[in-house]
């Protein structure tokens, strides 16, 4: 990958001195999902899939962006002083938008540069390329330019930029598992105070398995921004009758007593989910410690049929390749992972059971939706770096 990058630097900028290569990993999320903005706990690892750059400065004010990814588009100019987010941008409004994030906190870049990037996360898939992107930008940055950032803060400037560059109103859980990544561990995050641990996430006898259902629906973006708001104002009915500051804040009984304040039955969904959600997520961490992973895996399937019930953000090929896994032997615990609508699945399956996992779900997958499905066994890597 580094080879790559830097090949396709010289071929378009000339040559490669004073080039560096930098990487930042995706995510995948075992457990705790559309929490992050509700005040809960998410429980997502850092993959040795992600994004790679190689990048210099320049000495006038002109940004280069290439993407091995997006060739057609050939390099992509910008300037350090006409920083706007343009749908004809594409892909570059995630570095652009940090760049502004960086700047609005005073920390403005003194002169351009030349940025060729390469990521090997499936697009669409549901494995947070964005914030991989958002964190590398920001990671290089402070590198190239000295600018005095924490790993937790790159995690919330790519959060930002995302909010309101890019006007994707996403939680924490993705730039903080990007940036805060550590191998062999996932992250126990409270995003109601950004306060975490790492846990090892080492299984004996079992291997992660990711699912792409190699379907993206459009909805994504837009009923992503749909659910916060549901949330926000449920959020809202229940502070008029309990003290409390996130949904994260309730247990199900706390909810259940005082549901009621909720005037809209899509919206009571909603919460209720957010508030169960954050829930299973702790009660699956506990499990993790006691070496009980049969209940993380209940606790993981009872989280996919949430996250289609109430909250409705899975679709009917995520749904069959779910169904589908917990039909086969050796399947811990199945799940959708990320925002939803399309995307993965995420699966804890037995070692002795992985290829028959992988022919079985395949099969059926092809018989009833009409696609073939693609499989990563995942490792779990480190946060960004410097090659």
């Amino acid at each position: 990958m580094k080879a790559m990058v830097l090949d396709k630097f010289k071929e378009l900028f000339g040559d490669t001195e004073g080039v560096n290569v930098y990487f930042a990993p995706g995510r995948v999320n075992m457990i705790g999902e559309h929490t992050d903005y509700n005040g809960g706990h998410v429980f997502p690892c850092a993959l040795s899939l992600g994004t790679y750059a190689a990048a210099r400065k320049r000495d006038d004010s002109k940004l280069n962006f290439y993407s091995i990814n997006f060739e057609k588009s050939g390099v992509m100019e910008s300037d350090i002083h006409d920083i706007k987010p343009e749908d004809a941008a594409g892909w570059t409004n995630y570095p652009k938008g940090v760049i502004w994030a960086f700047s609005e906190r005073g920390m403005r870049l003194d002169r351009g540069m030349d940025f060729v990037i390469y990521g090997n996360i499936p697009n669409g898939s549901g494995l947070s390329s964005s914030a991989s992107l958002e964190v590398l930008t920001g990671f290089v940055l402070r590198d190239l330019y000295g600018f005095d950032v924490s790993n937790t803060e790159l995690a919330l400037i790519g959060q930002y930029s995302e909010n309101n560059f890019n006007g994707m109103n996403c939680g924490i859980m993705d730039q903080f598992a990007s940036a805060m990544g550590k191998k062999d561990h996932a992250i126990f995050l409270n995003t109601a105070d950004l306060s975490f641990e790492y846990a090892p996430l080492v299984l004996n006898d079992a291997k992660i398995v990711v699912t792409n259902s190699n379907v993206k629906h459009s909805l994504v973006g837009s009923e992503y921004n749909v659910r916060r708001n549901e949330c926000e104002t449920a959020l809202k009915e229940l502070q008029k009758v309990i003290d409390i500051k996130t949904l994260g804040d309730l247990s199900e009984e706390e909810f259940e007593a005082n549901k009621s304040a909720i005037k809209d039955p899509v919206r009571m969904k909603r919460a209720k989910h957010a508030v169960y959600e954050n829930q299973r997520t702790v009660k699956a961490v506990e499990a993790l410690k006691n070496n009980d992973i049969d209940t993380f895996g209940k606790l993981m399937n009872a989280s996919h049929v949430s996250l289609r019930d109430d909250y409705a953000v899975s679709c009917d090929e995520i749904d069959v390749l779910v169904e589908e896994a917990w039909k086969i032997p050796g399947v811990i615990g199945s799940r959708i992972t990320g925002g939803g609508f399309g995307g993965c699945t995420v699966s804890i399956v037995k070692n002795d059971a992985v290829e028959e996992f992988k022919e079985k779900l395949g099969n059926a997958y092809k018989e009833r939706v009409g696609k073939e499905a693609s499989f990563y066994l995942v490792d779990i890597g480190d946060g960004p770096a410097k090659l």
